[in-house]
């Protein structure tokens, strides 16, 4: 629940800055960004009743661009849409310190520092739908602006290589789109830059969805497994029952 909340707190916080549709319901909250961003929805409860199915559903027939459903829960079956699913864990961690930071890492404030994050970002998930590069597309001026959201990149020898989101909602600190760049792989970046956003999430309880490559590294911070997580994807002009 607080994984899913958080979720939809951040979707909704990037929806308004880049100025897409932004749905709220009971049961999920669906943002909207069109052919390039795409359709996200974030199921918030284990129960949607048969109108928020429908809608939903309806939404995913609808999309011009990608679409990606997150539902924690793993309770909402949208097979019927044909898209494909698998699952990856919903880690935990209690509130307190996880190191020392690292001197390399700052809190984005300059547009110029936002900017190196999204290309960090768009190349490290090989975010295809935003090529040919758009500033600000991925990560607008007013995402930084949006309450509980930051934006943090580490530094190699003064380069920008590795970045991440942490997002504070209700007391619960998320963290999302944490990137290396290709360049500095396997490097250490990815630690130092958790490590770095840790320092304004210290007392809080942290989640966070993993990815197989990601998981080591949440644990060595201190996650450990909730619960698993089923996604639900499918590319654009992807045919829907």
């Amino acid at each position: 629940m607080r994984q899913a909340r958080n979720s939809a707190a951040f979707w909704t916080a990037t929806g308004r800055s880049r100025g897409h549709e932004v749905v709220r319901r009971r049961g999920f909250v669906a943002v909207d960004g069109g052919e390039r961003a795409g359709l996200r929805i974030l199921i918030q409860e284990p129960d949607l009743d048969p109108g928020e199915l429908a809608e939903s559903s309806e939404l995913v027939r609808r999309a011009v661009g990608p679409v990606n459903v997150e539902d924690p829960f793993g309770s909402t079956d949208l097979s019927h849409l044909g898209m494909r699913s698998w699952q990856m864990p919903v880690m935990l961690r209690p509130p307190g310190p996880a190191g020392r930071p690292v001197p390399d890492v700052i809190r984005v404030r300059r547009p110029e520092d936002l900017q190196a994050a999204e290309r960090i970002v768009i190349d490290g998930f090989e975010l295809t739908g935003f090529e040919p590069y758009r500033p600000g597309e991925l990560f607008p001026a007013a995402l930084i602006e949006q309450p509980g959201v930051d934006v943090f990149v580490a530094l190699r020898d003064g380069v920008p290589a590795g970045a991440c989101v942490s997002v504070v909602h209700d007391g619960v600190g998320s963290h999302y789109w944490v990137g290396t760049s290709p360049a500095f792989r396997s490097r250490g970046v990815g630690r130092a830059v958790m490590l770095g956003s840790f320092a304004h999430l210290a007392d809080l309880p942290l989640t966070l969805t993993a990815s197989k490559l990601g998981r080591p590294l949440y644990e060595s911070l201190g996650y450990t497994v909730a619960a698993p997580s089923t996604w639900w994807a499918a590319a654009p002009g992807a045919p829907s029952r």
